[in-house]
This record gives structure tokens, sequence and C-alpha cells, in this order.
């Protein structure tokens, strides 16, 4: 042990360079880990604190439930522990504060609730607030919210705000603060607005009607008595929903999601568990002559595999703790990131601040200490299998690498074929698929030392034809010392792989979602009122406006839009009605199947719907299935006639005809409009036209086809913004482990360095072949991980981004990313290796040859 410790305390860089790559690799997957539970906690808490000690929901179709539904249940069938709620979505503002766009500051969700039903349900709503519950009832316009977001707005009782609901601005009046109560956070009323049922009402524009019927089913009770009570009075179109069941089923929205990203920061940390394997492994090599001393001396085979595995554990546990306080500063900058994608992608949700759960800060530092030994045990193993003349002798160190190399190989294609059999296994298991190509990636970096010997004979000509001899003596030197070299060239190869390979996903991804919406978005204009971004349906057009707009100057004909969420038996699923002609129905590239033809037909009967790729692949559906749906009228199977292609939604949508949404869902509305103009009118013109139109009756917003397109490739680059971070880190990863390998690989190198020294080789001519062999070793890198990262873009374009959201799409070689991934590793190899070049280059030949 004291010469354990004694190695580690005179190599202080060595080993800290170790430990940052580790601390990096946990560090992300903390970080990412936490962003996901803080915006799920986020999520959790606003739901609950709708949802409040509701145990069902009593909930009708897009247009929610007639307000005489709440007095059957109550009157006819004698069960009083409901409450009527309406629910939706507004944007509030105080003293005119707004952004850029004009659209106010702050997302709420609005709830309108009965103050005399409430007291059972939500424990905030109690006499203890702040609040004038007669006001609210009697007062037009008024409003509760929390403390917090009181003192965010700056506003206090008696003020009057500004809410945006649809477009539609409304003046409103703070008559009560809510105070959290007891099993209620702060946090979990910082985005909620509660007002009277009916001020809920006519904001949404939903006079009469109720979003859903709360239900309370005490421990007590009969609970399928009572269920059976309330549906005998309950009408065709109305449902009874397990609250649990329905808040679960809006968080599994963001699973798939929360997965790739987890699974993503795990490859950084497998770059880190690379470099500490090839720490282990350098800290092994360098020590053969003291471990068979020590053997010789009578230290068991135990005692060596323990020495190794115990410097492994505290070089894990330094690493683990580092990691975890980095990661919690990370998840800060990775919350805001996580946050915005689930907003323009999922849903709303108002993250304020970072959940720490211990439980995540265990699983990280587990994850690095599980890495850290899990790389150490190979070299441990090989340290003390060799005997004790064996390990003090160098060459044999080297032969017995070289006989490895092999079976190296023979492992890494049989882990192919493992790692290729699990990807391409007919499931939509994505644990299967991330083993799957985690295997396979394994199997690929065992190749590489192979791969490597092979590209140093081929490229044997290529240094001494630059060099002369100094590129000679490097080249064959990085082949004689392979078993140090091909460690550091792994490493390298993985973590630029990692680049290529998401690089490539993402501008493949970027490209097929340009060429779908190029191809989709046919309108001139596009019109949807101003609202929450990323909340799908609910507001409206407003039906005056709407005719307006439709029969202004200069337009020849229009698509309506109208986007709901309906119940189907598997769950809920977004509705679009479409309202169109067949010439914009059957454009190309539209259906991945079906004839558009004969869709067009049966799309017009009403009996039959399209599903979108995504909806299709994780139901199973295919032409001719039948998909159940909650209708006005009752549960009803509508016939899939056809498959389109969507990359909106990664969950799935399901498409009918407007006259068929009219019919079984009895809507009128419109959520938005593509809008067709004369072949000589100017867009910029008629947009301008529009909003004169609209004028103060409804705010909308109005975006030319280019606009519309360029906003939402904007959505998606920012959707990806995460795995940029995560290339840029695992980045700085390889960079501090060809650092460290470089280093420690230089640096051993002394008594060859000083017989070169001694036989004439300049201090120039050591420096330049150092450079040489360091940049040789980063193009062997880069051209090794260019078919390596498109090996996994492959995995994740076809196996995982399909069965985690269900999109087919086409993979996209990039030349510039590949050529910036080979500079990259070219580079990274340079510089890394300028500190041991110039420490080599001055060291004394008398010092490098002294040997005890």
């Amino acid at each position: 042990w004291l010469s354990s410790l004694r190695y580690m305390a005179r190599r202080p860089w060595e080993i800290a360079l170790a430990v940052l790559g580790v601390t990096l690799g946990v560090a992300v997957v903390v970080s990412i880990d936490l962003a996901n539970q803080s915006a799920k906690r986020a999520f959790e808490l606003s739901t609950d604190s709708v949802v409040g000690k509701a145990t069902h929901a009593i909930v009708g179709g897009p247009g929610g439930l007639p307000e005489e539904v709440y007095r059957a249940i109550r009157v006819d069938a004698g069960i009083r522990t409901i409450a009527p709620l309406v629910e939706g979505y507004g944007l509030l503002s105080a003293d005119g504060r707004h952004d850029e766009a004009g659209i106010p500051v702050k997302p709420f969700r609005l709830v309108g609730i009965d103050p005399i039903s409430e007291a059972s349900f939500r424990p905030y709503l109690s006499t203890r607030s702040r609040s004038d519950f007669g006001a609210l009832i009697t007062q037009p316009g008024a409003f509760l919210i929390s403390a917090d977001s009181a003192e965010f707005l700056g506003v206090e009782l008696g003020d009057q705000l500004e809410l945006n609901v649809g477009g539609i601005r409304n003046v409103v009046n703070l008559v009560g603060i809510l105070e959290p109560a007891y099993g209620t956070s702060g946090e979990a009323l910082s985005d909620l607005l509660v007002s009277d049922i009916a001020t809920g009402q006519e904001l949404f524009g939903v006079q009469g009607r109720l979003s859903r019927i709360d239900l309370i089913l005490t421990d007590g009770e009969d609970s399928s008595l009572v269920l059976e009570k309330i549906r005998a009075v309950l009408p065709l179109g109305v449902d009874i929903e397990s609250s649990k069941a329905r808040s679960e089923s809006v968080a599994q929205l963001t699973r798939a999601f929360e997965v790739n990203l987890t699974a993503l920061s795990l490859l950084t940390l497998l770059v880190g568990t690379f470099l500490i394997y090839n720490t282990i492994t350098f800290s092994v090599v360098r020590r053969r002559p003291i471990i068979g001393t020590l053997r010789a001396v009578g230290v068991t085979r135990g005692g060596v595999v323990a020495l190794i595995l115990g410097e492994a554990a505290l070089i894990g546990v330094v690493s683990s703790v580092f990691g975890v306080l980095l990661g919690i500063l990370l998840g800060f900058g990775m919350l805001d990131v996580v946050t915005q994608t689930i907003n323009d992608l999922y849903y709303v949700v108002a993250v304020r601040q970072l959940e720490i759960p211990l439980s995540v800060l265990i699983k990280g530092g587990l994850l690095g200490m599980v890495a850290t030994l899990g790389a150490a045990i190979l070299p441990a193993l090989e340290a003390a299998s060799v005997s004790p003349r064996s390990a003090m002798t160098r060459s044999n160190i080297e032969s017995r690498f070289h006989r490895g190399i092999p079976r190296s190989a023979l492992g890494g294609i049989v882990l192919l074929a493992v790692g290729s059999g699990l990807l391409l296994a007919s499931t939509q298991n994505l644990l299967v698929s991330f083993m799957g190509m985690f295997v396979f990636f394994l199997g690929l970096a065992m190749l590489i030392p192979e791969i490597t010997l092979l590209v140093l004979k081929t490229l044997t000509w290529l240094p001494r034809r630059l060099l002369g001899l100094t590129g000679s003596v490097a080249i064959r030197s990085t082949s004689t010392t392979i078993s140090r070299t091909a460690i550091a060239i792994t490493a390298l190869t993985v973590a630029v792989s990692i680049t290529i390979g998401i690089g490539t996903m993402v501008q493949s991804f970027r490209g097929t979602v340009e060429g779908w919406l190029e191809a989709s978005l046919v309108a001139d204009i596009y019109l949807t009122p101003t609202s929450v971004r990323s909340g799908h349906g609910g507001a409206a057009i407003e039906p005056e406006v709407l005719d307006r707009l439709v029969n202004a100057e200069g337009i020849v004909r229009a698509t309506t839009f109208r986007s709901a969420k309906v119940e189907s038996s598997d769950g809920e699923v977004r509705l679009v009605a479409l309202g169109t002609d067949f010439d914009t129905f059957n454009r190309p590239k539209r259906f991945r199947e079906g004839s558009p033809a004969e869709i067009w037909r049966e799309f017009q009967d009403g009996g039959a719907v399209i599903v979108s790729e995504p909806l299709a692949f994780h139901r199973n559906l295919e032409i001719g299935s039948k998909l159940e749906l909650q209708t006005n009228q009752g549960m009803r199977d509508f016939r899939v006639a056809g498959i389109y292609i969507d990359y909106s939604s990664g969950q799935g949508v399901v498409m009918v005809s407007r006259s068929a949404y009219q019919r079984f869902w009895d809507d009128d509305g419109v959520s938005s409009l593509g809008l067709y103009i004369a072949p000589d009118e100017d867009v910029n013109s008629v947009i301008s036209q529009l909003h004169q139109l609209a004028g103060e009756d409804q705010e909308l917003q109005i975006l030319s086809n280019r606009a519309l397109r360029s906003d939402s490739l904007e959505i998606f680059d920012r959707s990806f913004t995460i795995t940029s971070v995560m290339r840029v880190l695992a980045m700085i990863v390889a960079f501090v482990g060809v650092l460290s390998a470089l280093m420690a690989l230089q640096l051993e190198r002394s008594r060859e360095i000083g017989t070169l020294r001694a036989i004439g080789f300049t201090s120039w001519q050591i420096w330049r072949m150092i450079t040489a062999q360091t940049g040789l070793m980063g193009l062997i890198s880069g051209l090794l991980s260019v078919p390596m990262g498109l090996a996994l873009a492959a995995a994740l374009v076809f196996v995982v981004n399909r069965r985690s959201f269900g999109w087919s799409m086409d993979l996209q070689v990039f030349p510039l990313i590949l050529a910036e991934a080979i500079a990259l590793a070219v580079v990274a190899s340079l510089l890394a290796g300028i500190y041991p070049a110039i420490k080599m280059a001055r060291y004394s030949p008398a010092e490098a040859l002294r040997e005890e």
C-alpha cells in the first residue's frame, strides 16, 4: 500500500487527468438526470396542485362536457364529493411587460373552480389563504395567484393585469394570494392561476361547458357501486378516468426523450471509462518491475489485484464525489435547455428550481465507481497473471499484448454479432436497443488495436517520406509500443466517433424534417391564435374573425385545422380535423402507406381516419386496422385508411375529415388556418391586410410559409441544443483522456529518448519525432472514428429513434462533419503532445539513462 500511495503521489497530474475524465462523465450523467427529474417533479407538482385529492375525473370530448352532467351526478345520483373544473392555459403580464414578440411574459395554468365544492379537493384553497372568495364569485375577472408569482410579476392585491387567452386580451383583477397548505409546496402553485368557474368559462369561451368533474372515492365506500351510480346518469361521450392513470399518460409523453438523453450521457461516461482503463493500464505497465519485485518477495496474486483495484477505488471515489458536485452545477444549465425542449414539444411546465434527489446523486456516484472498477479489472488481472521474472521484462509486456490482440479482435467480432442481433430484434423495447448499441459499440472498440496495426503497416511510407528518419522512428515506436498507444488511440476514437454519430444523427434528422416541412407546408400563409406555444388545441380562431380572414381580398382558398385531445382504447391521442380539398391532400411524399385517391374517398366518408407513422408504429396499426376513439356518441371504431409521414409528434396523431369531426365531436372550432393567395399577390401585403382584419378582436400569429418553416427549424435546433452540449462535453472528456494518455506514454519513454539523444538525436529531432507520433495517433483515431461514428449514427437513426418515437429517417452523410472530426482528432493529439514533446526534448541523456 505504501508503494501504491508513493506511486500516485509522484504522478499527481497523471492521476488528476484520469480523475477529471471520469468526473466529467459522471457530471454529465448526473446533470441530465437532475434536469429530467426536476422537469418531471415540476410537472407532477403542477398536476397534483390541480388534481388535488381527486381519485377520479369525469371527462368528455374535445369540447368538454355540459354543465348538466354535474347537476345529474350531484342531484340524481346523490354523489356529493365532486367538484367541477374549467382548465386551460393563458399568458399573464403586469405593467404592460411583454417579450420581443409582444406576448405576455409568463405562461399560467388557469383553473376555474366552484369555491363551494372545493373544500375537500385542493387544500391551498382554504380560508387561511389571503383570498377574498366572495370577490372571486361576484367580481368579474377576479383571480388568485401564488405569493411567488405575485413577487415575480411585482403585483399586489387589487392590481389589474392582462391575461391573453387564445389571442384575446382580457383585463383581470388580483383578489387573493394562494398560500401553500399542508401537503402543497409553494413551487406547485407557481404557475397556477385560479378563478371562479364562470370567469374561466368566459375567458375560454366555453359557456355552459366544463373541462372535467373531479371525484373523490373515500376508503370506506364501495367504489364499484359509486362508479355504477355515476355511469347510470352520464350521457354518451362522457366517461370516468382514474386521476393517477390520467397523470401517468401525460408523464409518459417525455419518457422516450428522457431515456434518450440518459443513454447519450452514458456514452460520455463510457469515454471516461476508457480513460480510466488507459490510466490503470499505464500504471501497471510502468510498475511491472515493482510488481515483479513485490511478487518475488512474497506478495500473492490476490494482493496484486487488491493493490490495483484499491488504487482504482480511490480514483473512483474522488471522481464520483467531484463528478456529483460538478453535475449539480451543470444541472442548473441543463435544466433550462431540457425545460425549453419539453415546453416546445410536449406540455407546458414551469420549472423554478433544480430538484436534487439523494437517489440521483447516489446513482451517479455508483456509476462512477462501477465504471472505474470495471475498467481496472482487466489490468489488475493481467498484472497478477504474470510470473515475477516476466513482470520485470519489458519485452514480455509487448509480446503478451501482441498475442492478445487477435483474441481481442475475435471478442470484438462476437460482440458485434450480439449487438447487431439486439439492434435487429423485432421489439420496441428501448432497453434492448440501447444494450445492443452499447455492445455493438464496445465490439468496434475491441477491433481498434488490430486495425491500428494494419493501418500502421499501410502508412509506413508516409512519415518516412515527410519527416525522414524521425518519421520512421515515430511510426516504428508507435507500432512496437502498441500496448500503450492502442489504448490511447481507442479512447480518442471512441470519443470522436460519438461526436460523429450524434452530429450525423441530428443533421440527418434535420434534413429529413426540412424536406418534410417543404412538402407539408404548402399554403402561402398560416394563422393561429397567440397562446402558449407548446399547447395543442384548445384556443380557436373567433368565428367572426375567421369569416373575415377567409373572405379577404387576394385569398383564393383555405385549409382549416382543429387540434384536440381525445381518448382511445389505448389512452389519450392527439386528433386533428382537416378541412381541405383533394389537390392539397394529395401532395407528394405525404403517405408512407396507401393510395391517396382511395384514402381520400374513405377519409371524406367519415368512417375512416389516417394515422401518423409514430402512432402506427407504437400501436402496431396498419391499413385496415380498427382504432377505437371516444366520440360524443360513445366509443366508436374507425378504420385506418392510410399512414402518413409526420414529425410534429413523437406520440403520433390521428387525422379525420372536418365533416367527420363536426359529426362525431360536435365542435366547429378552428385551431389554425392555411391560406392560399392569388399568384399576383404579395405575401407581406396580404399579411398586413390580415392583421388589420383581425384588428383588436383577437391577437393572431400570422406567418408566411417561409417564416413558419424557419420557426419550425428554430424549434428543432433548440430541441437538439442538449445533444450539441453533450457533443462538446464528450470532446472535452476525450481531450483530457488523450492528454493523459500521451503524457504518460511519452514520459514513460525516458530511457528510449535518452538512448536516441546519446547516439546523436538533437532536441529538435526529438520534438519532431514525438509530434509526428502524436499527430499520427490522432490521424489514425480520426480515420477509425469515421466508420465507427457512422455505425453509431445508423444505430441511432434506424433503431433507437425509430423505437423511441416511431419516426423513419434517412441517414445522410455530411463530409463536413467527418472532416471536422478527423481535424479535431489530429489537433487534439498535437495539442496534447506539446508538453511531453518539450519536456522530453529537454531531457538530459545521462539522467534518462541512469538506472538504479
